[in-house]
């Protein structure tokens, strides 16, 4: 019989193959185009966070500290409403400079503190997730940019479901982990991985 420790690190291991597949997977549902109705303003919404491995893999840092630190769910819905707030600014014009580098940086620091076994500071994961949420949030604006209202609110609408889901999902299934101290670490590592693959390719793009 297969240990509990081991499927969860098997599980670990798929999912940094799946992260690692393509860095640099598509961060548009609608191929480069401008939303311009509600249900594509929706779609749009829910699947930015899911295929930007880079910001899919900032949700997984926030669910398993959440998890396995046991912090307040306020900490991620931090993160979520921050994350609003960067795409009014993109959508309001304002210019945040190396927005995806900063985003890049965002994913390597939260995998390696994850990976060190830094989850209980409260205060450190609140100005983090504050502080990517701005810049993350900020990449997103940038599928929305130019839509009208409706299309524009309800990707805002489908992006906080979407994040606020995943966040909360993930916290619940890591929960489980907290016994197995290599997993978590497996996890950051992970994670910062898929960080370094994105900055790497924001300095040398694809062939």
């Amino acid at each position: 019989m297969i240990e509990r420790k081991t499927i969860h690190r098997i599980g670990l291991v798929a999912i940094v193959t799946l992260l690692a597949a393509d860095p640099a997977f598509a961060h548009h549902m609608m191929g480069g185009r401008t939303p311009s109705t509600f249900g594509e303003g929706l779609l749009s919404g829910l699947g930015h966070p899911v295929i930007g491995i880079d910001h899919l893999a900032f949700l997984a840092a926030v669910g398993v500290v959440t998890g396995l630190a046991g912090l307040n769910l306020m900490l991620p819905a931090l993160f979520v409403a921050v994350s609003a707030v960067g795409v009014a600014l993109h959508v309001m014009g304002v210019t945040i400079p190396g927005a995806e580098i900063m985003v890049a940086a965002s994913v390597i620091l939260a995998g390696a503190l994850v990976a060190r076994g830094a989850m209980s500071s409260t205060t450190l994961w609140a100005a983090l997730f504050a502080a990517a949420g701005l810049v993350h949030g900020y990449a997103f604006g940038e599928s929305i940019f130019g839509a009208e209202t409706s299309p524009l609110a309800a990707y805002l609408i489908g992006l906080v479901v979407i994040q606020s889901a995943l966040a909360i999902g993930i916290a619940a299934l890591t929960r489980r982990l907290a016994a197995d101290p290599i997993a978590p670490r497996l996890a950051g590592a992970a994670i910062a991985g898929v960080g370094l693959a994105v900055l790497v390719q924001q300095f040398v793009p694809a062939g």
